[in-house]
């Protein structure tokens, strides 16, 4: 591909940015006219992906820029709603272009099944015997998916929990499955819901809820980044991002959001390419608060040369196959333009976005305040609201910023007085 380093990018015209991706990705014109709106979701393909449709919202979508991912450049849709989102994670993508990039690596792609088991008058021979027939368990729930189990997935163990409630010991039964390509909640539904009149008859009690659990904890991402000094704006900066990181890390009315700016490019991501936002930010959360303490995601150091070198680490339930990932017209061409060739890829270039959103947020919050780029974004908003045209927005914009006033009344009213009213 090109480079993902395109100076000005985001001065070009939609058509501009449009054609530059188009041709890079050889995009096809149905699904260049998909990206660009001219062609929207068939309506009858909305019906078959959810209940009661009644129609659809746009989401803008926006490729961040300027990314180097374990050597490789790429561009990385995202779908968003909120300004300065993409702007800031492609300019803290070029503070790292020239220092490497972004390297990555995983845990792999299990997921984890639980099995609820009430009702159990001996929970620890209970568990013994699970154990016991842990081959015949894990037999059993490979026959339900011979397909994952042939490209090398499937149930790989058992785990057996005791957790003491205020009623009683429950009997909890993790599967360990491994989805391969596919995020793969269905899947292990699906095994669970299968295996549990054989769990009743080895344990003698009585499955309730059977149901993957999104505290990803072994499909783990990493992603880390060295970030020039000088691009950050000098090493005064650099230390007041890693105090920043520090408060962050020991104070949770900081860290959420701290980890929300994080999640600003991650959602992104997994919203563009068809994944499931919520099992993110609900995996992402909870690994926050997994040592007891809700924390930082990330990490943030100054190394022997004085640039900043950041890392993150959460769980990343993200697919290539199956559900809107297949099915979405723009969640398809979004993984194309990304090139991403297996659910580990996808997972990676993803933290590698929360990394360089967090760094952007942290750069902004050290400098000169989060507002400065944020609410020229914003402005632009608040111009289309007080009806100003196309070639009015920047001028107007530019107005209220020079009065320091970004506030819809006197947007209206300079959209009022530039057209003359």
């Amino acid at each position: 591909m090109t480079s993902s380093r395109i100076s000005g990018f985001y001065q070009f015209s939609v058509e501009e940015r449009l054609d530059i991706v188009t041709k890079d990705k050889g995009l096809t014109d149905v699904e260049r006219r998909i990206l660009s709106g001219e062609e929207i979701l068939p309506m009858s393909l909305a019906d078959s992906m959810v209940e009661n449709v009644i129609g659809q919202i746009s989401i803008p979508v926006g490729v961040a820029a300027n990314f180097k991912v374990n050597g490789k450049d790429v561009f990385i849709p995202m779908a968003t709603e909120e300004p300065s989102v993409i702007a800031a994670a492609s300019n803290a993508a070029k503070a790292a272009y020239d220092l490497g990039g972004f390297y990555t690596s995983t845990t792999g792609t299990v997921m984890r099944g639980q099995i609820q088991v009430l009702d159990v008058t001996d929970p620890n021979a209970a568990r013994a015997r699970v154990f016991e027939n842990k081959e015949e368990i894990i037999n059993h729930c490979n026959t339900i998916d011979p397909t994952l189990v042939i490209l090398g997935g499937g149930v790989k163990d058992i785990e057996v929990h005791l957790v003491n409630t205020v009623k009683e010991t429950m009997l909890i039964i993790h599967l360990i499955v491994d989805t391969k390509d596919a995020m793969g909640a269905n899947a292990v539904n699906t095994m669970a819901e299968s295996v549990s009149p054989l769990i009743e008859k080895i344990t003698e009690g009585r499955v309730v809820l059977r149901i993957i659990t999104n505290l990803a904890d072994k499909r783990l991402v990493r992603a880390r980044g060295v970030f020039s000094a000088e691009a950050l704006g000098g090493e005064e900066i650099v230390k007041n991002i890693v105090s920043a990181y520090e408060f962050a890390d020991a104070d949770p009315y900081r860290a959420a959001t701290h980890n929300k700016g994080i999640m600003n490019g991650i959602t992104a991501a997994v919203l563009a390419t068809g994944n499931d936002t919520r099992a993110v930010e609900a995996g992402a959360h909870a690994y926050a608060a997994s040592t007891g303490r809700y924390r930082s995601l990330t990490t943030w150091e100054m190394n022997k040369d004085g640039n900043l070198v950041g890392s993150i680490e959460l769980p990343m339930a993200v697919g290539i196959i199956g559900g809107a990932t297949k099915t979405h017209p723009v969640a398809k061409a979004s993984l194309k333009i990304m090139e991403i060739t297996s659910a580990v890829e996808l997972a990676g270039t993803i933290a590698a976005l929360g990394l360089a959103e967090n760094a952007a947020s942290l750069r902004a919050l050290s400098a000169e305040g989060i507002q400065r780029g944020h609410m020229r974004l914003h402005a632009k908003n608040l111009a289309v609201m007080a009806g100003a045209e196309k070639e009015q927005i920047d001028t107007i914009v530019q107005l209220a910023i020079d009065e320091k006033d970004v506030r819809y009344d006197r947007i209206l009213q300079i959209t009022k007085e530039v057209q003359g009213a």
